[in-house]
Formats: C-alpha cells, sequence, structure tokens
C-alpha cells in the first residue's frame, strides 16, 4: 500500500484549521483494579476508515518525555507528525510518568486492550513503534505480549537476546544509528542477530554515521507506515 503522502516533521499543512481544535486529545488510562496506568494523548483521522475500522498504532515516547505534561509528547515520533500531518491510524501516544525509568508492559497491554474496546479499531491491525526509552518498552512489552501485535518497530533501543524465541512469527523493523553513543548499536545487533537465530522475521535499518536521534529519519519514512499496514494479524 502507497501513501499519498510525505512526511516532515517541520511541515505546517493544518494552518487553515482553528487553533481551539486540537489534533489530539488528552486522555487517561487507569486499569479496573485501580493500579497505575498512564496518561495519553489520542490522535483520531478525520475520515473514515476505507474497511470499517482503523488501524491502531501504539507510540512510546523517550527518556526525556517523561513526566505529567502530555504536551512533551508531541516532541518527537507520531505524537509530533499528526501536529501537522494526517496519518491513517489512531495514534495513541502514552507518557510515562517521571518517576518511571522504564516502561511498563503490563500497563502498555492494558491501554490497547482499553482502545479497542472504546473505539472502531481493529484487533488484527495494531502496531507497536517507540524510541530510546521507547526502543526499549517495545522490545520488552512485543516479547510478553506478541500476539496483542501486528507488527513492532523498535528505534534505538535494545532487549534481551533470550526473549528471541518470544517473538516467533511477529514482524519487526529495528533501527539505529551506528553512532549512537547513548544507547550503543550492539544492543539493536544482538537483538537482530538473536532474532534470525531463533526463526523469526525481522528488518534491521542501520544508519551510518548517526547518533542518537535515529528516529527523525525513521518516522519520516512512509516506507514505515506503509510496512505498519502490510502486516495483519489475519495474514499471520
Amino acid at each position: 500500500m502507497a501513501l499519498s503522502f510525505s512526511i516532515s516533521e517541520g511541515a505546517k499543512d493544518r494552518k487553515d484549521e482553528s487553533s481551539a481544535t486540537p489534533r489530539q486529545t488528552e486522555e487517561s488510562f487507569r486499569p479496573k483494579d485501580n493500579s497505575q496506568g498512564y496518561r495519553y494523548l489520542l490522535y483520531k483521522p478525520s475520515t473514515k476508515p476505507s474497511k470499517g475500522k482503523w488501524p491502531l498504532l501504539v507510540f512510546l515516547h523517550g527518556r526525556g518525555e517523561r513526566g505529567s505534561n502530555l504536551n512533551l509528547v508531541k516532541k518527537h515520533g507520531p505524537a509530533k507528525i499528526v501536529e501537522n500531518k494526517d496519518l491513517p491510524f489512531v495514534i495513541a501516544s502514552p507518557q510515562c510518568p517521571r518517576t518511571d525509568l522504564w516502561w511498563k508492559p503490563k500497563i502498555v497491554a492494558g491501554l490497547v486492550d482499553e482502545l479497542l474496546q472504546k473505539h472502531p479499531v481493529d484487533p488484527d491491525r495494531v502496531y507497536l513503534t517507540g524510541l530510546s526509552q521507547g526502543g526499549f518498552g517495545t522490545w520488552a512489552t512485543a516479547a510478553e505480549y506478541p500476539k496483542k501485535f501486528a507488527a513492532v518497530a523498535p528505534i534505538c533501543g535494545g532487549g534481551k537476546t533470550e526473549w528471541a524465541k518470544k517473538y516467533e512469527s511477529l514482524p519487526i523493523w529495528n533501527f539505529h544509528g551506528d553512532a549512537d553513543k547513548v544507547v550503543p548499536v550492539r544492543l539493536s545487533r544482538v537483538m537482530v542477530e538473536a532474532i534470525k537465530k531463533a526463526g523469526g522475521e525481522i528488518k534491521h535499518t542501520e544508519y551510518p554515521g548517526v547518533g542518537h536521534d535515529s528516529w527523525t529519519k525513521s518516522y519520516r519514512n512512509p516506507k514505515l507506515y506503509e510496512w505498519f499496514l502490510s502486516h495483519s494479524q489475519k495474514g499471520k
């Protein structure tokens, strides 16, 4: 599926829209047992989906966007892009509290379940992505809940090689800059090799000379979103 748009995070394609109408709404998820949840930004396309329900994309931010101000989540990635561009997904961008150093897979999975219940999203087309801390969170959540996602895309993160068999046939597209001094690229390389040895489905994009910010180029690439949309649980 070819997407009929180009993506530039700095573009201002929505100048005609009223500033009083937010592109994303601030929402809150709290599990039924009243345990910890996440506040999150929610983006819903303005048009109707072509197949009855929208695909769902969950975006996990990096460590610098933790806190209680959801505007921080708009700093990078899909949550930034949809401020100015339309994307053909319902997009949920949760915020990790500053008291937590890492994403908690159980809460991310619970948020997905609530979104499936509350919104017209396709359970066979649920995707997960994240950068840096969110890249680690993507690896961890997908390892614990591989059946919940149709495809995942971690960026400049890492995981545990013993998770490799847990991903089974889950499509993974991993990104990293080979000059990353914050999260060394070897953390991606060992995951990629472990998944290949386990017979999993993974593609790896490594940017020569790129440091920690391998997400800007990745999220601006329409082929990433086309790749997500090419995968469905029905196709597994």
